[in-house]
């Protein structure tokens, strides 16, 4: 058994996919205890069964048109026109468009591609120093995942059998602390030299959403509709399908419609791959269960782990390391069904330790030397790696004090929580 799992480490490691990792281990689990194998295929095709998982791949294909179209250059250019006559202000703008399109997109890494190509040169430009801007740029790309439609969250609700529209809500003031958090830095880093990037001026506010009038309902409709229990998470992913389609295709006509079969291939793809890990991972969650896995687990921890705040600083360093290794999405389906158990024994709620494990895995993909979104700032700014480390450094302390507040004051994401 050693020399297997050994075996299956050492593939990993040469790049094996990660879903047969988790499914070879299935299956060997299975084998040795005398279950019959189809309980493996059967969680897979039995995963299909749970109504929420049709928002995973309507709000990734919604999220792919709308990188593929200038929506990104609208969002910078209307939250320039806002905010960016301000003193500081385009820092500012960079934090607010970036949030909002990891929000809808999914993934920090289309961020940094998508808006740091627009913002890089504009702040630099501005007079914002060239390491700070890419240090800014490549920190920003991983804001917005505490907010809906994330589909992080909308995994961890499934995993942890929670409700999405609770980890919604629970999202909103630590999502907000964090952009807050990083906007201050901003300023006081820059207040030296904090030259706004152009006069106000209500022409160019009114150019600004005039251009961008077809998407500003967008975000209004489906957060809007979640929030307020209209919508169901799946119906606002049918609907923000349906809108961005009409808007991108129709109105705009950036999107040309010889291009969509490739969008729709690309992004279920992604999907696929979540899909298939996701249900491999509950076979292998079932085989765990049985062998009383996370028992063990809990007897292993609470032998030397005492109280909540130890549990919870251990919590936190362990997601910071899964989080630099792992896709946020493989590190979910992976830890959450191990961590649930134990983090109920210490006493945290469940809502909470979904915006924890958000907050924090998003956080280790900036943590060198192995952060994906280092070596994704670096292949997109031609910048070596150090250089993009060293520029994300001071950023990364600002997101970690603000993970550590999130983390020690659960009001923050139970506030606004029905009793």
């Amino acid at each position: 058994m050693i020399l297997t799992s050994l075996a299956l480490v050492l593939l990993a490691v040469l790049g094996a996919p990660l879903f047969a990792i988790i499914g070879a281990g299935a299956l060997l689990g299975f084998s040795r205890t005398g279950v019959d194998l189809t309980a493996v295929p059967i969680e897979i095709f039995g995963i299909a069964e749970t109504p929420i998982l049709l928002a995973i791949p309507l709000f990734t294909f919604a999220g792919f048109v709308l990188s593929e179209s200038r929506a990104a250059a609208r969002l910078v250019r209307l939250s320039a026109a806002l905010i960016g006559w301000l003193p500081g202000g385009l820092a500012m703008v960079a934090v607010a468009t970036c949030s909002l399109f990891t929000a809808f997109t999914g993934g920090s890494g289309v961020t940094i591609i998508a808006i740091g190509a627009l913002l890089f040169p504009a702040l630099v430009q501005a007079g914002y120093s060239e390491r700070f801007t890419l240090g800014l740029v490549t920190s920003s790309g991983s804001l917005g995942l505490l907010f809906a439609p994330s589909l992080p969250l909308i995994i961890y609700g499934i995993i942890a059998e929670v409700s999405i529209d609770s980890l919604f809500l629970a999202g909103i003031v630590p999502g907000v602390l964090i952009m807050l958090a990083l906007a201050a830095f901003c300023l006081w880093r820059n207040r030296e030299n904090r030259r706004p990037m152009a006069e106000f001026s209500w022409q160019e506010v009114g150019g600004a959403i005039r251009e961008s009038i077809w998407e500003l309902p967008l975000p209004v409709v489906v957060l809007g509709g979640i929030y307020s229990g209209y919508f169901a998470v799946s119906e606002a992913a049918a609907v923000t399908v349906v809108y961005v389609l009409v808007v991108e295709l129709l109105i705009y006509r950036e999107v040309s419609w010889r291009r969509l079969p490739a969008i729709v291939r690309d992004s279920m793809v992604l999907v696929g791959g979540i899909l298939l890990i996701l249900g491999i991972s509950l076979a292998s969650t079932n085989y765990m269960i049985d062998a009383e896995v996370p028992q063990q687990l809990i007897e292993l921890v609470t032998r030397y782990i005492t109280d909540q705040t130890s549990f919870l600083l251990l919590l936190i360093a362990f997601l910071l390391l899964i989080g630099c290794i792992l896709h946020i999405f493989s590190a979910l389906v992976l830890v959450v069904p191990l961590m649930l158990p134990v983090a109920a024994k210490y006493g945290v709620d469940p809502i909470h330790l979904g915006i924890i494990f958000v907050a924090t895995m998003e956080l280790g993909y900036l943590l060198p030397p192995i952060g994906l979104n280092l070596y994704i700032s670096s292949y997109r700014f031609n910048k070596p790696v150090l250089e993009v480390c060293l520029a994300t450094l001071p950023f990364i302390l600002i997101l970690f004090a603000a993970v550590l507040l999130i983390t020690f004051i659960p009001a923050l994401s139970l506030a606004l929580l029905p009793n």
